[in-house]
């Protein structure tokens, strides 16, 4: 079985491309998707590529790829300021994860956007690049896994 890589994706990003594009860009969830998608072909590895609004439901897909992943994209959305439930979960994974975020939240309008509860559990953070953070977080992922293997 290959490894695998997951991309979790938290509220409203499945309007990315329509929602504040001026923030956001225009890329939609899908093309971000087809991108990573080739990168980790390309790599023989496997992506399980998701998006939820729901809390719980983000906890589950952490959960579920506690162990043996590659390694884990995570764009928390509204979830990182307040999901203590994710972030627990987040805890008990024993695989690298990178917290990605389009916008550099350290730049925001509001103050309470440029704090990430998840910032001190995860093994990195890309943000501020737009859409192709994810693409940098996927190939840090596979270099990583590619180092251990």
């Amino acid at each position: 079985m290959r490894q695998r890589i997951h991309v979790f994706n938290g509220p409203n990003l499945n309007l990315l491309g329509v929602r504040e594009p001026e923030i956001y860009g225009r890329d939609t969830l899908a093309d971000v998707e087809a991108r990573c998608r080739v990168l980790t072909d390309a790599a023989g590895l496997d992506l399980d590529f998701r998006q939820t609004n729901h809390e719980g439901e983000m906890i589950d897909w952490f959960q579920q790829a506690r162990t043996g992943a590659a390694g884990i994209a995570f764009n928390p959305a509204a979830f990182t300021y307040a999901a203590y439930g994710v972030l627990d979960a987040i805890k008990m994974v024993d695989c690298p994860i990178i917290e990605v975020h389009i916008s550099n939240i350290h730049r925001r309008e509001a103050e309470w956007r440029s704090r990430s509860i998840m910032t001190k559990v995860v093994t990195g953070t890309v943000a501020g690049l737009g859409a192709h953070g994810y693409e940098l977080a996927v190939r840090h992922l596979i270099h990583l896994q590619k180092a251990r293997a």
